[in-house]
């Protein structure tokens, strides 16, 4: 096999490609439209999983949300370090968006050992006076994702937007249900077991792509 076909590709090249292929192997029309279509393919082309195209749901007003939190710089907070390390500063940086994780802080960490409870559920009760207009990405804990709809009854704990996707067996499923059936915050989730940190960062990258693009207009 001649290895020097691909290889010899640049780094945009191989990633222009990857969507030319993704586009030509979904071929209109897609379940998906405009900037809604843009996500779940970068969702693919991170996973080469052709399930999504059944399994990505969209609040409806989850990508202008999203786009109008990340143009104001807002904090987004991310359930583990993965997806933190995943979120592309460069495009942050442009926006004024400040990436944090809180699942190191000790602070996070007794609280949750005194209480008995996840880091990932205390993390969130640990940002909560900075909730409000954030972006919450979750790609692994259920326990995030639940605190997240319970603080967020309050509106001064309302994040605007969260990307909603633990991975798993134990109320990963659920929590996401529970994320879907409420209208009250926008969301990205993924339907069932599926999700993670690499998936959940792909889609802030994604966002912070499509805010910058439409900045330059």
């Amino acid at each position: 096999m001649n290895l020097s076909l691909k290889s010899a590709l640049e780094p945009g090249e191989i990633e222009k490609q990857s969507f030319a292929i993704i586009d030509s192997e979904v071929p209109e029309p897609r379940p998906y439209k405009g900037s809604e279509w843009l996500v779940v393919r970068r969702m693919i082309h991170t996973t080469a999983d052709f399930e999504l195209l059944n399994l990505v749901r969209f609040h409806p007003d989850a990508i202008s949300k999203g786009i109008e939190a990340l143009l104001t710089g807002c904090l987004i907070v991310t359930d583990t370090e993965m997806a933190r390390m995943g979120i592309t500063l460069r495009r942050m940086d442009r926006l004024g968006c400040h990436v944090e994780c809180y699942m190191g802080s000790s602070e996070v960490i007794e609280r949750a050992q005194k209480e008995g409870t996840t880091r990932a559920s205390t993390a969130v009760d640990y940002v909560l006076s900075r909730l409000n207009g954030s972006i919450y990405v979750v790609g692994n804990a259920p326990t995030a994702l639940l605190r997240l709809l319970k603080v967020a009854e309050d509106v001064k704990y309302k994040p605007a937007l969260i990307i909603g996707m633990p991975v798993g067996f134990v109320n990963a499923a659920e929590s996401k249900n529970l994320l879907m059936g409420q209208s009250g915050i926008p969301y990205i989730a993924i339907k069932g077991r599926k999700g993670g940190s690499a998936l959940a960062a792909c889609v802030a990258n994604q966002l912070a792509e499509i805010s910058l693009k439409g900045s330059e207009k």
